[in-house]
């Protein structure tokens, strides 16, 4: 079961710095502690590597037992498991806290092309998306979708050129990732990347990189050199759906926050992480704030759906 140790909560996608100020106001330390997750990446998925299901409850439950006293041995607040699988939250809930959360998840209900899809939404929504994907047009802007040996060394620049100057915009640093590790996965996974490039002017503006598997799409980076009107909707939504309906994935998740997306047809998903902490004194407090954070979670999920733009009947 693969940990980091961490000084802080960055890229982790599961918020939890008002514990980490809570630690504090006690004169106590929260950091470190240990994360299982994948860096960066809030997707649900296998956070325990066995080769065999078998016995998988007795493993479980033996690696939490052993983090539990390297907590208590090394001085680590406690450990936290984001974004597990259904099968693990389910063996671990009972000695964890679980937190919930939501997302925005677009799901393939076998179209046959992005018209199909547009034919399941109201009227509205649907001459919404034409007009943004006809306003990208207009200002001389189209796309391209590269992926497996398309992925030449000159597009992953493109990408990661637009990458670092949307962090500098934004935040003032280049971004978390360097241009080793996109090089890296175009070397060596280039079958599961899907690289969308903007261009005007015979110049890329902009791009957006997804990774996906046989059954899903992942929407992950994005970057841009200018602000174009609905360049980003595109770029990181619609071209998303046109590849998944084309390459038959069931589902396309885009990452996480947005309630832009549900206009667009995302649906709210439910989200999972698991959390231990070394000292029980705070185990009362988070667990109201829990209870009262779920309550909240639900109420908005319930009231995202309500928002989403299908027809009657869809």
């Amino acid at each position: 079961m693969p940990l980091y140790r961490k000084e802080h909560s960055y890229g982790e996608y599961v918020f939890d710095w008002a514990w980490a100020q809570a630690w504090a106001q006690y004169g106590q330390n929260y950091y470190p502690k240990l994360v299982n997750a994948i860096p960066f990446t809030p997707v649900p998925g296998p956070r325990l590597l066995m080769q065999s299901q078998e016995g998988i409850a007795e493993v479980v439950k033996a690696a939490a037992e052993a983090i539990e006293n390297l907590c208590h041995k090394a001085g680590y607040s406690g450990w936290h498991m984001l974004f597990p699988q259904p099968e693990l939250v389910e063996l671990l809930q009972s000695d964890m806290l679980l937190r919930k959360d939501v997302q925005f998840h677009w799901h393939n209900r076998d179209y046959l092309d992005f018209d199909a899809f547009l034919a399941d939404l109201r009227s509205s929504k649907r001459k919404q998306i034409r007009r943004e994907r006809r306003r990208v047009a207009e200002q001389g802007v189209y796309l391209q979708r590269l992926s497996g040996q398309q992925l030449t060394g000159e597009a992953m620049e493109a990408f990661y050129h637009c990458y670092c100057e949307t962090y500098l915009r934004r935040s003032g640093h280049s971004g978390y990732l360097n241009r080793q590790f996109f090089q890296r996965i175009a070397e060596t996974m280039a079958e599961q990347i899907m690289l969308v490039l903007a261009w005007r002017e015979e110049q890329v503006v902009a791009a957006s990189l997804f990774l996906f598997d046989s059954h899903n799409l992942y929407g992950r980076y994005w970057g841009a050199l200018d602000d174009i009107d609905c360049l980003h909707f595109e770029a990181c939504y619609y071209q998303g759906i046109e590849f998944a309906i084309e390459a038959g994935l069931a589902q396309f998740n885009p990452g996480t926050q947005g309630e832009h997306k549900l206009v667009r047809g995302f649906e709210p998903a439910q989200t999972s992480s698991l959390h231990w902490v070394a000292d029980r004194r705070f185990q009362p407090a988070l667990q109201d704030f829990l209870n009262r954070e779920t309550q909240y979670k639900e109420e908005y999920r319930d009231a995202a759906r309500d928002c989403l733009p299908f027809r009657r009947g869809q």
